[in-house]
């Protein structure tokens, strides 16, 4: 019996030959396309930051996980993920040493202290993402502009022209910002990549293609994706801001492509972890986080929404999932109200047994 290793589980008991590194890897392979958009718009820094990361947050996870005398997950490539999703949502000017901090926030404090993969409440990237934004508010926010000058050197941008981003341009909150953001920057300019931005998040049609694989691959489902994008787009078309004269169907278009609303809706939202469990859920879930990237955009501080809108719904998915669980079959009324009485008997004689 020796040759045979016993795995205990709770149920269902169903084996799958499927597990987080095939789901992982498929996540990887699906973040190429945006990786290689990213290197080609902002030049060989975005690669070696996003190496950067990965080391780091692998070294960060493997330290943890052997200071407390837990098992090394290093193989699962779920550390690996988040360090290349927080480059993605960071600009490439942004000195080594901050994104590393920002490794040790989302791998250690997000995630490792609330008990490691599958039990924390927010997804790590975007956590790191958040307390950098908070802490280094200027790096966070210097955008560098499509160029030569970005492949001239693996190590620096000191030669790299910096400028706006759709966005920052904050077309969204009045009729003359949204007038230059036309002119300024292009369609086909926004839907291929050709702007200013974070690393991952520039190129709509390399995340559109990166999400649809992961979609057939059956890694992801459609439904907050869908939920999460359109929207976005009925809110943005029905309550446009579109300059006067300008189609708004097509400034609907502009406001999806820009920012990380993609990179969001396919790679962040559908985080297993943190994302709800039931179909209903996961509908209620983008709804939500659509209406917030809208609210922050058109009235916030912030010219994007994205990252908040996510984290915001992370926090409330327990009360999702507890709202759209499918009822059991055979259970009658009677029977529920005995189970909450039953509950109640056991609670307060709990409570009465600490007091003595």
């Amino acid at each position: 019996m020796e040759q045979y290793k016993l795995s205990v589980a709770s149920s269902p008991h169903a084996s799958s030959p499927v597990g987080t590194k095939n789901l992982m890897r498929d996540v990887l392979i699906a973040l190429i396309p945006a990786m290689v958009m990213g290197v080609w718009v902002f030049g060989p820094r975005a690669l070696t930051m996003t190496l950067v990361s990965v080391v780091f947050c692998e070294i960060f996870e493997w330290g943890y996980c052997k200071l407390m005398h837990k098992p090394n997950p290093i193989g699962d490539l779920s550390a690996a993920i988040t360090g290349v999703l927080l480059v993605f949502v960071c600009p490439v000017t942004l000195p080594y040493w901050t994104i590393i901090i920002g490794d040790f926030f989302a791998i250690v404090i997000v995630k490792q202290l609330f008990g490691g993969l599958g039990t924390n409440f927010l997804n790590p990237a975007l956590a790191g993402r958040a307390f950098l934004m908070l802490s280094y508010p200027v790096p966070m926010t210097t955008w560098v502009l499509p160029g030569k000058e970005n492949w001239v050197g693996m190590l620096s941008t000191a030669d790299a022209v910096t400028g706006s981003t759709p966005l920052s341009v904050d077309f969204m909150k009045s009729a003359e910002n949204a007038s230059a953001a036309v002119e300024q920057f292009s369609m086909s300019d926004m839907f291929i990549g050709n702007i200013g931005g974070c690393v991952g998040e520039v190129s709509a049609i390399a995340l559109l293609i990166g999400g649809i694989y992961l979609i057939a691959k059956g890694v992801i489902r459609i439904r907050i994706p869908a939920a999460y994008i359109l929207t976005v787009a009925v809110l943005t078309l029905v309550f446009s801001r579109a300059p006067e004269g300008y189609n708004v169907f097509l400034w609907m278009l502009r406001e999806l492509f820009a920012g990380g609303l993609f990179l969001g809706a396919f790679f962040m939202a559908t985080d297993y972890v943190t994302s709800p469990n039931t179909p209903k859920g996961e509908i209620i879930f983008g709804i939500g986080a659509g209406l917030l990237v809208v609210f922050i955009r058109y009235f916030g501080g912030y010219p994007e929404g994205v990252c908040y809108s996510i984290l915001v719904m992370n926090i409330c998915v327990w009360l999702i999932d507890k709202y759209t669980l499918p009822k059991r079959f055979g259970v009658t009324a009677e029977m529920r109200k005995a189970e909450k009485e039953k509950a109640k008997a056991a609670k307060k004689a709990a409570k009465e047994g600490s007091e003595a």
